[in-house]
């Protein structure tokens, strides 16, 4: 458990029945982690780290941090301040996922001492769409879309006029929402190819082991229908219930936006083209049937005017600036493009945004 992405094997690693896990120099991720404890492989030979730091120091550094105190003398530029939150986080949801996978359970004590204050310092985040795009990671896995879902979560319950307490409470319920995957088979969760009926059926019952997980780790029993429930859609489409919008619970209807949007930004839930305003424009249509109205609107009412000011590549190969949203159609914004021209995207009907340059 004290493995992290991005280590590096020097040796074969076998199981005690004498099965090869994986190869010399293998770069450890966290799926691999988790394939390690799955075959009870107590240790590994790694390269040495560049900054190595020991579990003592890593979680003195992390108490220092829960508590409000600084770990340096230099204090660090908000963003990055944010992005070392963010790291750590990880670290924590990884060892909670873990834990949940051998035990059934995890330290739900452990789960607040790391979200509480990444959540606390989100107020200061005016710019949600600099915040969600700077979070975005190649290495998307299951413990980061679970962050970036709870971050999310936590901004939607904010605007929808929630308190404090219970917008926490709807975050931790996004970070959590897929903590069930733990049990489910990794050979199926790191399946590129289409699943089998079996396999699609294994994968939805995370749903239940989430809710289970959660009930036995904590009283919160909101928490553990946020995991159930995350994938049902309001017009009995989902799973694992097919539960109607009267029957699923308002934190849910929140989460589910959440983990649909951040899944479109890195190309799960059926999205290829990680184009910001296209994922809102899907969002949107899917506001009228399957996902509740009301987190609908509140994203893009709060992420659209971020996008004024933003530079953009155009699909002609011009680049410009978001100047103004068009109030007749949302998704086809006024553009200054380099050559102080403008570009009238709702009526230059050919022309689209390819990219939003951060």
């Amino acid at each position: 458990m004290n493995l992290q992405d991005g280590d590096r094997l020097t040796a074969d690693t076998f199981s005690d029945a004498g099965l090869h896990v994986l190869g010399k120099g293998t770069v450890i991720k966290g799926e691999d982690i988790t394939l390690l404890m799955q075959h009870r492989v107590d240790y590994v030979d790694i390269e040495s780290r560049e900054e190595e730091i020991t579990e003592a120091e890593f979680f003195a550094a992390a108490a220092k941090h829960a508590s409000g105190l600084s770990t340096s003398t230099k204090e660090e530029p908000p963003e990055e301040e944010m992005k070392s939150q963010f790291i750590q986080t990880v670290h924590n949801y990884q060892n909670a996922f873990l834990e949940a996978l051998t035990v059934g359970k995890f330290n739900a004590t452990m789960v607040d001492d790391a979200l509480q204050p990444m959540v606390e310092g989100l107020d200061e985040q005016k710019d949600v769409v600099h915040l969600l795009m700077m979070l975005e990671r190649d290495d998307v896995n299951n413990y980061t879309h679970s962050i970036q879902v709870g971050l999310l979560s936590f901004y939607l319950a904010n605007w929808l006029g929630y308190s404090q307490k219970e917008s926490y409470q709807i975050s931790r319920g996004g970070y959590l929402h897929d903590i069930g995957k733990c049990k489910v088979s990794h050979r199926i969760r790191n399946k590129t190819e289409q699943l089998t009926a079996d396999e699609q059926l294994e994968m939805q019952r995370h749903t239940i082991y989430g809710h289970e997980i959660i009930k036995n780790s904590m009283t919160d029993e909101a928490t553990a229908l946020v995991a159930l429930q995350h994938h049902e859609r309001e017009d009995g489409s989902g799973y694992p219930m097919q539960l109607e919008k009267s029957e699923i619970h308002p934190y849910t209807q929140i989460v589910s936006v959440a983990d649909i949007y951040i899944g479109m930004r890195s190309g799960n839930h059926g999205g290829s083209n990680p184009n910001l305003i296209n994922n809102l424009r899907d969002i949107y249509g899917m506001g009228f049937g399957k996902l509740n109205e009301k987190p609908v609107q509140a994203l893009m009412q709060h992420l659209l005017p971020n996008f004024i000011g933003k530079q953009v590549l155009l699909s002609n190969g011009e680049k410009g600036v978001i100047v103004m949203n068009n109030t007749s159609d949302i998704f086809k914004p006024l553009i200054k493009v380099e050559s102080e021209e403008y570009r009238d995207l709702s009526k230059e009907r050919t022309l689209a945004i390819d990219e939003l340059l951060i």
